[in-house]
């Protein structure tokens, strides 16, 4: 006993690799066009962190010095006189 008909089975043949067909055209399309700009977003938020960690260094080796007032020296930052007067 067949539920089926022959040309809904004929259909399912035709659509279910066009559909793939299409899918994978779309997808290649996507890459190639998108690629580009993650690589750029990738290397600018590899920039980024870069430049977090060479600050969070700087602060660290500031912060370990004895005198705070050297720190704003070095740093070349204004002091506020309400911060100096603890």
């Amino acid at each position: 006993m067949c539920f089926m008909s022959s040309a809904f089975l004929a259909l399912i043949w035709w659509v279910v690799p066009a559909a793939a067909l299409i899918g994978a055209l779309g997808y290649v399309l996507w890459v190639t066009k998108f690629q580009g700009r993650f690589e750029q977003e990738t290397s600018r938020s590899v920039g980024q962190f870069q430049r977090f960690q060479e600050s969070l260094a700087e602060q660290q080796r500031i912060g370990s010095l004895p005198n705070a007032t050297l720190a704003h020296e070095i740093t070349g930052e204004k002091i506020d006189e309400a911060d100096t007067k603890n």
